[in-house]
């Protein structure tokens, strides 16, 4: 993939002749837009947001805000064209053959620094609007940055900041692995460091319990979606509760506080999203990092929301990960791994697969 500078417009083009360049001209009408993930005026916070649109002719245009992004373009299903800390303006889709098409972008970066803006797609002369369509079912995931998909495209272990930034990518992740299976619109709501009561090391900011109820993670307007609607609710957390000893001035004085606290938040956490979720079925997963603390913690919480008669709930505990990607996160290789332990999950309960379109191949 090269970056051009042709004319001090930035220009990213394909073998296959489509580019995405930056122009200044002015947006045409419109057009209409389908929308994954939670958004505020335009503005998006929590990973994995992705944005579609359809229309006959030979190109479009689409606005990037403000706010370090890195974003994957896909049209028609194609591979996907990396623009990454694109400058804030107007891109025109060029290059495109007359006819039909459908455009995605997917957010692949992180952004718990700031908020970025998407500013929506708009015709060129002779594009005419086709409308996109939602998805019948509806999948979402909960949980850290094994859900974000940190650094999950890295080549080794040991990253900087930057280079964390810079491999993570939550298009590749366990979330549209695992939407993908069932034509399913997906959601991310996750937050790398973060964990049900403690965050990693101990470090003062709002747990992902604290953080869910929220358009954005300064707390100033709640999320609210009448039509987000999920059938499955995916949820991993724990790992940052456990993975680092307890220390000095934190408010647990044994482990065994900790999990008595870990185990009632999350067992109250979970009913929140039942409250607001009646028909969903809830599946907790877990790896079998810190010596099984982990799974074995979420596994209790499991135990204890089914004995206070909750029974759309399952618990799949994922084994053998390479943990290659940065700082020993799962890697491509894992997220499919996890994925395909809950694909199997959700293809073996009949309850669930009722009314689930057939689950596709991964080819």
């Amino acid at each position: 993939m090269k970056f051009v500078l042709i004319a001090a417009a930035f220009l990213l083009a394909t073998p296959a002749g489509v580019r995405i360049e930056a122009v200044a001209t002015k947006a045409g009408a419109p057009l209409p837009m389908h929308v994954v993930g939670r958004t505020s005026q335009g503005m998006r916070q929590w990973p994995g947001t992705y944005y579609e649109t359809a229309f006959r002719g030979a190109g479009a245009l689409f606005r990037v805000g403000p706010g370090e992004v890195s974003l994957r373009i896909r049209i028609d299903g194609g591979a996907p064209l990396a623009l990454v800390k694109p400058a804030p303006g107007l891109y025109r889709v060029a290059g495109l053959g007359a006819g039909a098409h459908r455009l995605r972008i997917d957010v692949a970066s992180e952004s718990q620094a700031g908020p970025t803006g998407f500013g929506g797609f708009f015709a060129l002369p002779g594009t005419r609007p086709r409308p996109p369509a939602a998805r019948a079912t509806q999948i979402e995931f909960i949980g850290d940055s094994h859900s974000v998909g940190y650094g999950n495209t890295s080549s080794k272990r040991e990253c900087t900041e930057d280079e964390v930034w810079a491999t993570t990518d939550t298009s590749q992740g366990i979330a549209p692995l695992t939407a993908a299976r069932y034509g399913a619109d997906y959601q991310v709501n996750a937050i790398s460091g973060r964990g049900i009561v403690r965050n990693y090391g101990g470090f003062l900011a709002d747990t992902l319990p604290q953080a869910y109820p929220y358009a954005l993670l300064d707390h100033k307007i709640p999320y609210r979606d009448p039509a987000w609607k999920p059938r499955i609710i995916v949820i991993a957390l724990g790992t940052n509760d456990f993975t680092t000893p307890l220390h000095g001035g934190e408010k647990w004085k044994s482990r065994d506080a900790l999990h008595a606290d870990f185990e009632a938040s999350y067992a109250a956490f979970l009913k929140r999203l039942r409250a607001a979720n009646p028909e969903a079925h809830f599946i907790l997963w877990a790896t079998d990092m810190a010596d099984g603390e982990i799974a074995a913690e979420v596994r209790k919480v499991v135990e204890r929301v089914r004995a206070s008669g909750e029974r759309r709930i399952g618990f799949v505990p994922v084994r053998g990960l390479a943990l290659t990607g940065c700082n020993y996160h799962p890697n491509l290789a894992d997220d499919r791994a996890i994925a395909a332990a809950l694909g199997a999950y959700i293809d073996s309960n009949a309850e669930i697969r009722r009314g689930l379109p057939r689950p596709r191949s991964r080819d």
